[in-house]
């Protein structure tokens, strides 16, 4: 395979920064390693094709190289157009994998890429957001008959599978990723908390202390990110439409409203729901003037764009990453990144710590759903237990912390219904 003259790419001379990217990430993902080792004796993906569609940054590049490891024939794209780095495309290239990823292409070139990476009649898959799935079941199903199954990164691409589950449609197995203990504890909170004011404050250059955040959503991302809001000595307003999160965030200590009100009172605001027009027309209206408008869900529809642009007498970009809204009252209002994942959009994403653990889920996965996709049929699939817990530990023992381990009496003593 000659990935220079088979991949789509920006520009190849960018090959050294991105080998750097990869090299720093990789002495910072311990779990990973360990993955990588145990794939180049086992070989998993030997003779095998692999697709890839994530963040195109360099913890993904990462991945794509263990599972490269493992045997695989790889090819990758990335899940979002802001998200790519064009030098990890580069370096990726140099290292034998192919890559149809360009920062910033257009609507068609990023279809395309997509479109063109299932072309190579993959294996198996790994997915961000349901997009390869999604064109799979739809409008290329002459190319599902050799894909074994795969496993899926995302709270977004989950709900899109269980969809498809729902209405017997799904043709292949599916893990989701997104719902292991290890991704949702630890990526989803933590990782998302960080990355997302990371990017934000890289982005506005302001500060967050004193002023009032309103976090859309509590679950575990939301979780995070208020939690980081109020470490930096934000007031936060949560807004849910589940009443059992609300008063967990009640009882968090944050403040819980509608957004009809939160609206009124937000400096920044931050949606993590995975649905569209959490933020429309209404809430702009009553906005402050200097109010902060991005997004952590998938796709750039939590924030209705179309609605704000309609409201607005101009619209300019007044520093990279900010487009500010004029309002017909002279209030001005600034969309991050164009209402896309504004730590990935604007930022370099969850810390290589936190998305060693998940990416190490991924590869394991990804292993399982090979060995097993003739015996678990076309369902979507929780990761089994005991590879979380194979990955937590490896974890601990990266971190050089031990636990304790139960006696054969007390594990008798807690599988028993006597004293």
């Amino acid at each position: 395979m000659n990935t220079v003259s088979e991949s789509i790419v920006r520009d190849m001379s960018l090959a050294h920064s991105g080998h750097l990217k990869i090299d720093w990430v990789k002495e910072h993902m311990p779990v990973l390693n360990r993955i990588r080792e145990r794939f180049e004796k086992e070989k998993p993906f030997a003779g095998l094709k692999v697709a890839i569609s994530l963040h195109l940054e360099a913890k993904t590049a990462y991945l794509a190289k263990v599972v490269q490891a493992g045997g695989a024939e790889v090819t990758i794209t990335g899940s979002n157009p802001l998200s790519t780095q064009d030098d990890i495309c580069a370096a990726l290239v140099e290292d034998g994998i192919r890559v149809f990823a360009k920062y910033n292409p257009d609507p068609a070139e990023y279809k395309e890429h997509l479109i063109k990476t299932l072309e190579t009649r993959p294996d198996l898959i790994i997915d961000d957001g349901g997009d390869l799935v999604t064109i799979l079941h739809s409008e290329r199903r002459d190319l599902l008959s050799q894909v074994r199954g795969g496993a899926e990164e995302t709270t977004t691409g989950i709900l899109r599978l269980k969809a498809l589950e729902k209405e017997g449609k799904l043709e292949f197995p599916m893990v989701a990723v997104n719902d292991a203990f290890c991704k949702y504890l630890f990526d989803n909170r933590y990782g998302t908390g960080q990355s997302v004011w990371d990017g934000i404050n890289r982005t506005t250059n302001l500060v967050v202390a004193g002023k009032t955040v309103v976090v859309a959503g509590y679950g575990w991302c939301g979780k995070g990110v208020a939690m980081r809001a109020k470490g930096l000595g934000a007031k936060v307003i949560v807004t849910e439409i589940d009443a059992i999160k609300a008063v967990e965030a009640y009882m968090d200590g944050f403040e819980v409203m509608p957004m009809s009100e939160a609206a009124k009172h937000g400096d920044y605001f931050v949606t993590v729901t995975g649905n569209r027009d959490v933020i429309r027309k209404e809430h702009f209206e009553v906005m402050k003037d200097g109010a902060i408008l991005s997004n952590a869900g998938h796709f750039d529809v939590e924030v209705n764009k179309v609605e704000l642009e309609a409201l607005s007498t101009s619209k300019r970009v007044v520093r990279k990453d900010i487009e500010e809204f004029v309002m017909a009252d002279g209030r001005k209002l600034y969309l991050l990144a164009e209402g896309r994942l504004v730590n990935l959009a604007a930022g370099d994403g969850h810390p290589a710590e936190i998305m060693d653990m998940t990416f190490a889920l991924q590869a394991v996965s990804l292993a399982y759903v090979n060995e097993q996709y003739k015996n678990i049929g076309k369902k979507v699939l929780n990761v089994p237990y005991e590879l979380d817990a194979m990955v937590a530990q490896y974890k601990l023992e990266a971190l050089n912390i031990g636990i304790d381990k139960l006696s054969d009496e007390q594990k008798a003593y807690l599988d028993s219904w006597v004293e």
